[in-house]
C-alpha cells in the first residue's frame, strides 16, 4: 500500500471511529438527547461497534490500524518503522475531524447542555451531586468526557497502569487474532474480534479512566475541545492529557515484546 493510501485510510477510518464513539458519549451525556443516561453498557457497545465500522471502511486502504498503539506494536513486531509517520498523522487528523463532526451533529444539544444552570452553575443554580463531582474535576469541563477520557480517582500511578494494562490486552488480541495476511493491518474477522475485545475492555477495565487505549482517540478530540467555540465548556484537563498518550504506547510496546518472545 502507498503512503497516500495509508494516510487517507487512517484519516477516514479514525474519523469514523471518533464520530461513532464520541457520538455515543454525546448521546448518553447531553441534555435533549433521546439516549441521555443510557449508561455505561451503551457506551461500551457503542465504541465496540464504532471500531468494527471504522475497520471495515478503512481496511482496504490502510489496513485499519486506527490507533498509534497498534501502529507502534506492529512496527516493533516487524522492526519496520518506515510507514509509521503516515499512520500517526492520519490517525491524529482523523480523530480531530471525527470530534468536530460529533460537535456538528449534536450542536443544539451542546448548546442546551452548556447553558443549563444546573450543569454549569450560575445564579439560581441548585447544588446537585453531578455538579459537585464536576466541580472536583481538576480542569475538566462538563462536556470534556464526550471528547476525551479522565479518571474517576486521580492517582497518576494507578491511572497510568490502567491504561497500560487495557492496551496490552487490546494489542495482544490484535497481534494474535486480528491481523490480515500481510501482518500490517486488521483482517475482516480481526475487525470483529477487535470490536468485541474493545467492548470487553470497556466493561471490565474502563471504570477507572474511561479506557482511552488509543493516544489519537484521546489527544485529537481533546485538542478539538480546546479549540471549539463552546459556551461554558471549561478546561481541557491538559495536566492529565499525557497519561492516555504515554500509557497506551507503553502497553503497546510491552505487548509487542511479549508477542515476539512468546509467539
Amino acid at each position: 500500500m502507498s503512503s497516500s493510501d495509508i494516510f487517507i485510510g487512517e484519516t477516514l477510518g479514525t474519523a469514523i471511529l471518533i464520530l461513532l464513539g464520541g457520538g455515543v458519549c454525546a448521546a448518553v451525556t447531553l441534555k435533549a438527547s433521546k439516549a441521555r443516561n443510557a449508561g455505561w453498557l451503551a457506551i461500551a457497545f457503542g465504541w465496540g461497534f464504532a471500531v468494527m465500522t471504522a475497520v471495515y471502511i478503512s481496511a482496504p486502504l490502510s489496513g485499519a490500524q486506527l490507533n498509534p498503539a497498534v501502529t507502534v506494536a506492529v512496527a516493533i513486531k516487524d522492526s519496520d518503522w518506515s510507514n509509521v509517520p503516515y499512520y500517526l498523522a492520519g490517525q491524529l487528523l482523523g480523530a480531530m475531524i471525527g470530534a468536530a463532526l460529533v460537535w456538528l451533529a449534536y450542536y443544539g444539544q451542546f448548546h442546551a447542555h452548556l447553558t443549563d444552570k444546573e450543569i454549569v452553575g450560575g445564579p439560581g443554580a441548585q447544588a446537585t451531586s453531578a455538579k459537585a463531582v464536576e466541580a472536583q474535576e481538576q480542569g475538566a469541563g462538563p462536556v470534556l468526557g464526550i471528547f476525551s477520557t479522565g479518571p474517576e480517582i486521580r492517582n497518576v500511578a494507578q491511572n497510568l497502569a490502567t491504561e497500560i494494562i487495557g492496551t496490552m490486552v487490546l494489542i495482544l488480541a490484535v497481534l494474535t487474532q486480528g491481523l490480515n495476511n500481510s501482518g500490517k493491518g486488521l483482517s475482516e474477522v480481526g475487525g470483529l474480534v477487535t470490536a468485541f475485545v474493545v467492548v470487553s475492555i470497556g466493561l471490565s477495565l474502563g471504570g477507572p479512566t474511561g479506557y482511552a487505549i488509543n493516544p489519537a482517540r484521546d489527544l485529537g478530540p481533546r485538542i478539538v475541545h480546546a479549540l471549539l467555540p463552546l459556551p461554558n465548556k471549561g478546561g481541557s484537563d491538559w495536566s492529565y492529557a499525557w497519561i492516555p498518550v504515554v500509557g497506551p504506547l507503553i502497553g503497546a510496546a510491552i505487548a509487542a515484546g511479549i508477542y515476539n518472545v512468546a509467539f
